[in-house]
């Protein structure tokens, strides 16, 4: 199981020192939420944040834009050192144009979905992404509870990646602990997005490797 603290839940004070402890703690990739008070009711950060991050550590850089305009910000998100950019299929019209955009600017392609959406909408496009994000909380805050909407998608995924081959990975963000991680996992999930549990735990590698034998 790869795990993917969430920085929106770190202390911002000593933000390098977060996402070093993390590392050591075990942690495999960096998801880094982007919200824009528009798309969603939140207003988080820019690439400015994390891009002086990324020569001191080697997590894999999980930037979820969740944002109205995708299209517009890719380029300075990717060249601030994103290594997957997922971008939600609600917020744009071309959705194979923006998949061929990110793959241009050299970055990994993710899609995701709010819980409302039917992941059904997702098909034509399986085939052509790295990574799936199922939100199993609606996106905007952090420490929400679990959604449990969220595991037959995580299931759908799961069952057309193994018949068509398909080679994304399959990901959930929202509510995620030790136990609702292993509903995920057993639902098809691959990489846990988890903020409060890992960056709010008296003992972050504990909370890690618990989520990592799921």
């Amino acid at each position: 199981m790869i795990v993917a603290p969430s920085i929106l839940s770190a202390d911002f004070t000593k933000l390098l020192e977060e996402v070093q402890d993390v590392e050591r703690c075990g942690a495999d990739f960096l998801h880094i939420d982007v919200m824009d008070g528009h798309f969603v009711p939140n207003l988080t950060l820019g690439p400015a944040v994390y891009q002086n991050l990324k020569n001191r550590v080697q997590l894999v850089f999980d930037v979820h834009l969740m944002i109205t305009d995708p299209k517009f910000f890719a380029r300075e998100f990717v060249k601030a050192g994103a290594d997957y950019l997922t971008f939600h299929f609600e917020a744009t019209d071309d959705v194979s144009g923006m998949i061929d955009y990110i793959r241009f600017l050299g970055a990994r392609v993710g899609i995701s979905v709010k819980p409302k959406t039917p992941i059904e909408v997702l098909e034509p496009y399986l085939d052509r992404v790295d990574l799936v994000l199922v939100m199993s909380v609606e996106p905007g805050f952090g420490g929400q509870s679990f959604l449990e909407s969220a595991l037959p998608k995580l299931e759908y995924l799961k069952t057309q990646k193994n018949r068509h081959h398909h080679h994304y990975l399959i990901e959930v963000d929202g509510g995620i602990n030790e136990k609702t991680g292993a509903l995920c996992a057993q639902a098809g999930a691959e990489v846990l997005v988890a903020g409060t549990y890992v960056f709010k735990s008296a003992n972050r590698e504990a909370a890690i490797g618990g989520l990592k034998k799921l």
